[in-house]
């Protein structure tokens, strides 16, 4: 424990240790993943690139733990204890903060395959991170926009057939597919601006969600309802950094995906796009409601 020492000198050594681990195992798993395209090692080199991608996850676990012991307030743990670490989940959370990935990865790790999220196609090219997301597997997804498919209507459905295509290689390789439904971070201004009918959330992009059941929906063995809640307030990343988070609840909740959502377009039907995105919303009023209470369980500290 370095709680002894002045925050900012805890946030430069945990900055360290965090750049530290991702050029260690980012290079490790470069290395990795030239041989991924050779069929004799494919298999193995999946296995070793997705402990890697766990083993980061480890270390940063380490330093956040060294900087500071944060309680952790984990909540609806029957439905935690019963994730199966050989299906595929979808993950969805509220979102407040960019410390809202570390605490969802620091909670999941190796209780569910290591998190992923759709990617638009072009970031591939990304220098680095790019090669970093395709070794891990990260699906990466090609979408027209509105309009290109006016010009072009013969590509209409093209893109999530492409995305079906990416995701297949997960019918044999369990994975953990998240998406923020809100899109977004919360902010009073974003909140103010939306109109949202929420007291601590954003209104819900169900597109999103939808996108990731038509893909590959049949794969999905259900939803986890992810709810976090900082009673000290939304921290940043630096607070994350200096050990300045003291408490986190996070509230788990395992949902069944409905079965007439599966297998459905989202964008050219109608009457389940109306459908689902009214599910949506009784998911969001839910969360609201509970973050309600968590505000009273674990109030406000600042």
């Amino acid at each position: 424990m370095l709680d002894f020492l002045p925050a900012a000198a805890r946030g430069v050594i945990a900055s360290l240790l965090l750049a530290l681990n991702t050029i260690l195992l980012c290079s490790f798993l470069f290395v990795v993943a030239l041989f991924k395209a050779l069929p004799f090692a494919k298999r193995f080199s999946e296995w070793l690139m997705n402990h890697t991608h766990e083993a980061w996850v480890t270390n940063n676990k380490g330093w956040m733990n060294l900087v500071r012991r944060t309680r952790w307030h984990l909540k609806g743990l029957e439905g935690l204890e019963g994730l199966d670490y050989q299906h595929s989940y979808l993950v969805t959370s509220n979102h407040q903060s960019w410390v809202d990935i570390m605490v969802l990865q620091y909670v999941l790790n190796r209780r569910i395959r290591p998190l992923k999220f759709f990617l638009k196609q072009e970031l591939i090219w990304v220098p680095v991170i790019g090669l970093a997301w395709w070794a891990l597997g990260f699906p990466f997804m090609k979408r027209y926009t509105k309009a290109y498919l006016e010009k072009h209507p013969e590509k209409k459905g093209k893109d999530l057939e492409t995305t079906r295509k990416t995701c297949a290689k997960f019918r044999d390789n369990p994975v953990g597919i998240f998406n923020f439904a809100e899109g977004t971070r919360f902010t009073p201004g974003k909140h103010a601006q939306q109109n949202s009918p929420f007291r601590y959330l954003l209104k819900p992009k169900a597109g999103g969600i939808a996108f990731v059941l038509d893909a590959m929906g049949e794969q999905l063995k259900s939803l986890v309802n992810v709810t976090i809640h900082y009673p000290a307030g939304r921290p940043g990343y630096w607070d994350l950094l200096c050990g300045n988070v003291q408490d986190v609840v996070v509230q788990f909740e395992e949902v069944p995906i409905p079965a007439e959502f599966i297998g459905k377009n989202y964008e050219q039907d109608g009457e389940y796009r109306t459908a689902f995105q009214g599910w949506i919303n009784t998911l969001w009023e839910d969360k609201d409601a509970l973050l309600d209470r968590l505000h009273t369980e674990y109030p406000d500290k600042h």
